[in-house]
């Protein structure tokens, strides 16, 4: 899959969407990190709570839930909704 954006892409995002699969979304991984990559598939962690499987578009480089697992629900922070710059976009 051809990767959606480039470093230095600025986006707009929403707080208040509901994170859907093949959505571009911010989430917090367990270290802290802050990462946008697309939400593939819901699961569930291991004790059981909701959770997404969120991978890279370019599976090459980055790190997502092959090497770290799936993320928790409450941990995805936003959902993507176009990128404003360099060229203007829906995402």
């Amino acid at each position: 899959m051809t990767p959606a954006l480039r470093a230095g892409d600025r986006l707009l995002v929403s707080y208040r969407r509901v994170a859907r699969e093949g959505d571009v979304v911010v989430a917090r991984f367990p270290d802290g990190t802050l990462a946008v990559k697309r939400a593939a598939e819901r699961r569930t962690t291991r004790d059981g709570s909701p959770a997404w499987w969120l991978l890279s578009d370019n599976p090459a480089e980055g790190v997502d839930s092959r090497h770290r697992g799936p993320v928790a629900a409450t941990d995805v922070i936003a959902v993507t909704v176009a990128r404003v710059w360099p060229r203007p976009r829906r995402l």
